[in-house]
């Protein structure tokens, strides 16, 4: 925490300077409590502590000040498929592939997202599960998109993966702002872009991005790595290993 102690008392002796605060742009200046996580064995998931302060032309004046916290990635592709039930049987039905869905998407406000922007805004920006823009890999029906996406978005946000919190961010005297996203224990790795909006009347004043990265460590990153950047020797150490433990069971099962 020393760096955001840091960043707060050089921001406030900027700010407070006379006249400087009032003649300035909107400022926003954020943080994350960590650049890395370590996902190894026995992870059960973490919190991330997102912090910062802002100024805002007109914020002294009593008008509404709002921070929206995005955290989002890493993208990747995805098929999502439809189940129907026939003669009591659950099927696959229709399907369609997004290109670049997240695999990690939450946000964070400090006042539900219905009352900060209005709808064209929160779209362009993704404020919101409601406004998550995928984009489909082939043509496909806007009724049958928004059927998918809602599917996928329920999916994901039964798993942990996708989440939407009002009123999770505060605002202390309209200058330092703090929220905690939960991170779980199944969640992918890459990096992941933490993206911050300073928000009046309904109106995006500011953004800045900070960028999370998050890896598997020790043995499981020994794997990942393997499978990814060795996968022919990964997959031939797999099937020898295999083909040992079933060597070794069936030995066993003939002394017996």
């Amino acid at each position: 925490m020393r760096r955001w102690h840091h960043i707060l008392l050089t921001f406030l002796a900027f700010a407070s300077m006379p006249g400087l605060a009032a003649a300035q742009e909107p400022t926003l200046v954020p943080e994350v409590s960590q650049r890395e996580i370590n996902i190894q064995y026995g992870f059960t998931g973490a919190e991330l502590l997102l912090f910062g302060a802002l100024v805002a032309p007109g914020s002294s004046s009593g008008k509404q000040t709002d921070i929206v916290v995005v955290l989002k990635g890493p993208v990747q592709p995805i098929i999502v498929r439809e189940k129907q039930q026939i003669a009591g049987i659950w099927v696959n039905a229709e399907s369609t592939e997004f290109r670049s869905a997240p695999g990690y998407f939450a946000v964070a406000s400090s006042r539900p997202i219905a009352d900060i922007v209005d709808d064209k805004t929160a779209a362009i920006y993704e404020l919101g599960l409601d406004y998550l823009q995928l984009s489909p890999a082939g043509s496909i029906d806007p009724e049958e998109q928004r059927r998918f996406t809602a599917g996928l978005v329920d999916l994901k946000s039964r798993g942990g993966l996708y989440g939407e919190s009002g009123n999770s961010v505060t605002i202390s005297e309209s200058v330092l702002y703090q929220a905690r996203i939960q991170i779980p224990s199944s969640v992918p790795v890459g990096t992941y872009t933490a993206e911050t909006f300073l928000i009046q009347d309904a109106r995006v004043l500011a953004a800045a991005v900070r960028e999370v990265e998050i890896r598997k460590f020790g043995f499981e990153g020994f794997l990942a790595w393997m499978a990814e950047d060795m996968s022919f020797i990964y997959g031939l150490a797999a099937v020898t290993i295999s083909l040992l433990f079933g060597w070794a069971a069936g030995n066993f099962f003939r002394r017996d």
